[in-house]
């Protein structure tokens, strides 16, 4: 298996910088004095879509040969990664057919459908949306476009922190929620090429620790029954991303959903920021063992604030 290397994510920011945003690095002098620790949050909240997963949809479609692009894009998706790549594809004219399952949350729907996405409905079962995207790539000659398991989506997802390393190089340690691996195999090739001292570390909700478990044993162990507020980090690992995860991140670490909600209830407060609970995961883990990230600077990938504000779990 070939893997990506730093030279593809400096390929990825060349390529999608005009239409990504460079999002903003925030700290709270409240949530350092909390935490005993110096952080640095990486606000991809703010970036277009609401979430870093537009970096990697960018980067995989602009990546496209014109024959390739010309039968339009799909993907399987009931998040981020649906709108994304519906509004990636709109920028280059192209079609993105997204099957979503029939249960997605409205707020999601609406988005894929406001940025152009042809949306197909399934039942809401991992096989149901491969054999339905399946049939309509059969159908159209569709580019499939894998939310994580891609090398062109992690050379995208990898420029968040690029941008952050290239500000802040004297970084301690990043940490960054882990559901797929998208973020964490682009984040730990970023780091690791960009700083000889810095570590990375992910962190995953305690009832979704599929990524803890298969860190431990070296093997991926697929995602069975995950619960968790969470829900940008229900997936199994990518066999792409787990390779570059084994071979570059430092540790996984597993947290409570009260700490979840703990963590997203002060980002929220105190820096003013929407964030979803996915993207309070990392915060959490610094809540949870403060004497381990004492005195450290820290850098904080905020993942995305995509969520339905009706239905806020505080």
């Amino acid at each position: 298996m070939k893997l990506p290397e730093f030279e593809a994510i400096i390929d990825a920011h060349q390529r999608i910088g005009k239409y990504i945003h460079n999002t903003p690095v925030l700290t709270s002098s409240a949530i350092n004095r909390i935490t005993g620790a110096e952080l640095f949050f990486k606000c991809e909240n703010l970036q277009k879509t609401g979430a870093f997963k537009f970096r990697g949809a960018c980067n995989a479609i602009f990546s496209l040969s014109p024959k390739l692009a010309s039968h339009g894009v799909g993907t399987h998706s009931s998040g981020n990664h649906a709108a994304a790549l519906a509004h990636a594809a709109s920028l280059r004219g192209i079609t993105a057919h997204i099957v979503m399952p029939s249960n997605s949350p409205e707020i999601k729907k609406k988005a894929v459908e406001g940025y152009g996405g042809i949306i197909t409905y399934c039942e809401p079962t991992l096989e149901a949306r491969e054999s339905t995207l399946q049939r309509i790539a059969d159908s159209t000659g569709i580019e499939i476009i894998h939310p994580y398991n891609n090398i062109k989506v992690i050379a995208g997802q990898g420029t968040a922190a690029k941008e952050l390393m290239e500000s802040y190089p004297d970084l301690d340690l990043v940490i960054c929620p882990v559901g797929g691996g998208g973020l964490l195999s682009g984040t730990a090739l970023s780091v690791k090429s960009l700083s000889q001292k810095c570590r990375v570390i992910a962190s995953e909700p305690a009832g979704a620790d599929d990524a803890y478990r298969s860190f431990r044993a070296g093997y991926i162990i697929p995602s069975l029954h995950p619960k968790t507020i969470a829900d940008g980090l229900l997936t199994s690992l990518g066999e792409i991303n787990f390779a570059i995860i084994i071979r570059n991140v430092d540790d996984i670490i597993t947290v409570t959903e009260e700490s979840i909600i703990q963590a997203m209830r002060l980002i929220w407060e105190r820096m003013k920021l929407i964030v979803e609970p996915s993207s309070a995961v990392p915060l959490a883990a610094i809540l949870e063992n403060k004497k381990l990230f004492s005195n450290q600077r820290i850098g904080i990938i905020l993942s995305g604030g995509n969520l339905d504000l009706t239905n806020l779990p505080f």
